[in-house]
């Protein structure tokens, strides 16, 4: 049996009228403040392509080697952008702090993942490119790091430049994964991929997100400051981490492609899910199912009703709702 199928259990169902018409297998964990699991779903041991869940921790292995960014531009390097105007002046902005250009991103040119944006790069007259491809804020970063730190620009996603060695050990410190376990690949921008367990990845979030409390000196502490401060810059119009992020003050969010989301909360609690297929339409209604069975509708500031709306995924007949996809686990502790 393929390792990440064996234990997978429901994580969402869709419903239609009064069927349960397709059901979501995967992998979730809660931990809480200290670390241990809340709640459990699937194997919360199992080994991912966190994809770019992980784009934070690359941010914090960047600070810690000479990066140097207000936090605006800061989130934007942990971002899987829109390609909103925005978004674009900020990663040119990190560019010219470095003295650089577009010429110098070695990410896969692409289109903006957000619709009106593409129709209005198109509607220039322009294709694909690296500035318009959704980690170009991550890689204008690195190239400034590389600057930061006398490193070579031209090879940066080598998996054994100093920049990819040091996000690989970043990595393994945070989540406090095995690194005899580790595995390597090429995400979908072009840059070094480690794997990690899914408990690792949960881990690393709370880590992360309780830095401005715990050690708010840190790299750590800047990064969750700089990602909760502008949540639009991590994702944008539209955005589920965007719009979690806006409904509880100090939650940092991260997703990823093929169904793999990661969160912290400001007091150290944190989850990460896998969605076995890859498919992002029971995300929404996972995310906040989880986060509800972490009281995060109840932290200081919050705003329960938000954090709802993010959650509330209609299934439609004829334009209309006729059911819905919802979380297949409870808020109870289930394994």
């Amino acid at each position: 049996m393929t390792p990440v199928l064996r234990s997978a259990a429901p994580l969402a169902e869709v419903v239609r009228g009064d069927l349960v018409e397709s059901v979501h297998l995967g992998h979730l964990v809660a931990l809480d403040a200290s670390g241990e699991v809340d709640l459990a779903v699937g194997d919360p041991s199992t080994v991912i392509w966190p994809r770019s869940s992980v784009k934070p921790f690359q941010a914090v292995a960047m600070l810690r080697h000479g990066l140097s960014l207000p936090p605006r531009l800061l989130a934007l390097a942990a971002a899987s952008h829109n390609a909103e105007d925005f978004h674009l002046a900020g990663a040119r902005e990190i560019l010219t702090g470095a003295g650089l250009d577009e010429s110098a991103l070695r990410n896969t040119p692409d289109m903006p993942v957000y619709p009106p944006a593409a129709f209005a790069w198109q509607e220039l007259g322009n294709g694909p490119a690296s500035i318009t491809q959704n980690c170009s804020g991550k890689h204008a970063a690195m190239l400034a790091t590389c600057v930061a730190s006398g490193w070579d620009t031209e090879t940066y996603l080598d998996p054994a430049h100093p920049l990819q060695v040091a996000i690989r050990e970043t990595l393994l410190e945070l989540t406090g994964d095995d690194a005899s376990g580790l595995h390597v690949t090429v995400d979908g921008c072009g840059a070094p991929l480690f794997s990690t367990t899914l408990q690792g990845m949960a881990r690393a979030f709370g880590r992360l997100a309780g830095a401005p409390v715990a050690d708010p000196a840190s790299p750590e502490a800047e990064v969750a400051r700089a990602m909760s401060g502008f949540p639009e810059m991590v994702g944008g119009t539209g955005r589920d981490a965007t719009d979690v992020m806006r409904a509880v003050p100090g939650l940092v969010a991260k997703d990823g492609a093929d169904g793999v989301y990661g969160v912290g909360l400001p007091d150290g609690r944190a989850l990460a899910f896998k969605v076995l297929d890859g498919s992002p339409r029971p995300r929404p209604a996972v995310l906040v199912a989880a986060l509800e069975a972490l009281g995060a509708g109840d932290l200081p500031g919050a705003d329960a009703a938000a954090l709802d709306r993010v959650g509330r995924s209609p299934v439609l007949g004829g334009g209309a709702p006729v059911g819905e996809v919802r979380a297949a686990f409870s808020s109870g502790r289930t394994s």
